[in-house]
């Protein structure tokens, strides 16, 4: 059954995250506070025109007034609450919906005590790196502050703007041209191309950045961009992080990188001139990524980017993982809800990329709750390694809400009714039954074992108790 979109508890939260009372709200508005109050219960519905005005009057778009965050969290708390070293009951999906509805704040600080219990856990049960250095998983804050921030930065956008018209590149084919003359004459530093072990290295003392003969063309260009937004943006992007203020010093450091990566994207790809080529291009990435003169990946990352006020993108979520399925980046602004912790479905479509490497693979994937999306994955080989090193392959997802496919070229020739993949977050979390691909139970649910039946799927459970 489709997903019904709960508009009224987006709107509470944003009201309340903002201090603001129902009659203030509505005077706002032009409604009465009765009326809105309905609205945010979800027992009537929302105009054209108030939905406009809501959007404007919040800052946000007309996507996330469709609830995403509150899916997103309720997906979150669903899989800690689901945790067996918890030792907990089951708590109820309408549980999990309330409390998400009438104490947002609450349920994302039992979210933040959940990622503690995790962090303390693996800590006291000895997980260290052979150093004997704690694994504290900092990379989960990072991607908070990423998410949190729907992956935009307007301080960075101006920074690059700025240094984009100085650096006077025509054309996009021009950019790497350009960067590497601005290195040489404003900063007196040379590029060398040489044989070594890492991608990027800058001798301070001869002013010298030395890349590696592997990269690609395309690769030494972004790396060349983020050296000069290191040395010309690193003012812009410490008072970044000064608002983002991380917990660990590692946490600050992986922000940083992904703050300068950010601004060498944006120097490469400018906003503007970005917007208006995937919109024409109709969003085939390896078009645009020929037209800038940038890799896939970095095409694609900068695609999930496009949340300027007044000039919006489409919502699209992305997503990077190796081979073993670990995640190495992701990022949501299409609402579609990540598993934080353990694998993803194995019927969704990263997962079959693998399988042909180098060309992109599209899927209509359905979530339980009846969302459906429109995704793409394309798997791809880093930079060459010397031989006897194995090829490090990694895969590059991205999606949109299905209402967005018409305006993907990789919607064409697709039914969008039916050619649709049942998927879910994750096996565990999963309650489909008779899924050949499960890899385990749900574990909210009682196994049955039955020695005279062989099912389609490896586990048979009894449905849950609602």
């Amino acid at each position: 059954m489709a997903r019904k979109p709960l508009i009224g508890r987006t709107i509470r939260r944003l009201r309340t995250e903002r201090g603001m009372t129902q009659q203030a709200l509505a005077a706002t508005l032009g409604i009465s506070g009765s009326y809105l109050n309905l609205i945010e219960h979800d027992q009537r519905g929302v105009t054209a025109s108030l939905l406009l005005k809501l959007a404007t009057f919040f800052q946000v778009d007309l996507a996330a007034l469709g609830g995403a965050e509150e899916r997103q969290t309720e997906a979150s708390l669903r899989e800690a609450f689901l945790d067996p070293l918890l030792g907990a009951e089951k708590v109820p999906e309408a549980e999990v919906s309330s409390l998400v509805d009438a104490a947002p704040n609450a349920a994302r600080a039992v979210l933040a005590i959940y990622r503690a219990f995790r962090v303390a856990r693996e800590d006291a049960a000895g997980i260290a790196l052979p150093t004997g250095t704690r694994v504290t998983l900092p990379t989960e804050e990072a991607r908070d502050v990423f998410h949190a921030r729907l992956n935009h930065f307007p301080p960075l956008e101006a920074a690059a703007e700025a240094i984009g018209g100085e650096i006077g590149a025509v054309l996009p084919a021009e950019m790497n041209h350009a960067i590497a003359e601005r290195l040489r004459r404003t900063h007196h530093m040379r590029v060398v191309v040489q044989a070594q072990p890492e991608i990027r290295r800058y001798d301070a003392a001869t002013r010298t950045l030395f890349l590696s003969d592997l990269l690609p063309r395309e690769s030494r260009g972004f790396q060349m961009a983020y050296q000069l937004m290191l040395i010309e943006a690193g003012e812009v992007v410490e008072a970044e992080l000064a608002t983002i203020a991380p917990g660990t010093e590692e946490s600050a450091a992986l922000i940083r990188f992904g703050l300068l990566n950010y601004a060498a994207a944006a120097l490469l790809m400018p906003y503007a001139a970005f917007l208006s080529a995937v919109r024409a291009l109709r969003h085939d990435v390896d078009a645009v990524a020929a037209r800038f003169g940038v890799g896939f990946e970095q095409a694609c990352h900068r695609l999930s980017t496009l949340s300027r006020e007044g000039a919006r993108g489409i919502p699209f979520f992305f997503l990077r993982a190796d081979a073993a399925g670990n995640v190495t980046k992701r990022f949501s602004a299409a609402g579609f809800p990540f598993a934080r912790y353990g694998g993803s479905c194995p019927r969704w479509v990263p997962h079959q990329a693998f399988a042909t490497q180098g060309r992109v693979q599209v899927q209509v994937a359905r979530l339980p709750d009846g969302a459906t999306f429109l995704c793409f994955a394309k798997a791809l080989a880093r930079p060459a390694a010397p031989w006897p090193e194995p090829p490090e392959v990694h895969v590059i997802a991205m999606g949109c809400d299905i209402g967005h496919a018409r305006d993907v070229v990789y919607a064409d020739g697709l039914d969008l009714e039916r050619a649709v993949t049942e998927i879910g977050l994750s096996c565990r979390l999963c309650e489909r039954p008779n899924c050949r691909s499960r890899a385990f139970p749900p574990v909210a649910h009682r196994l049955v074992l039955d020695p005279a039946v062989k099912g389609a799927s490896p586990f048979s459970f009894a449905p849950a108790v609602r």
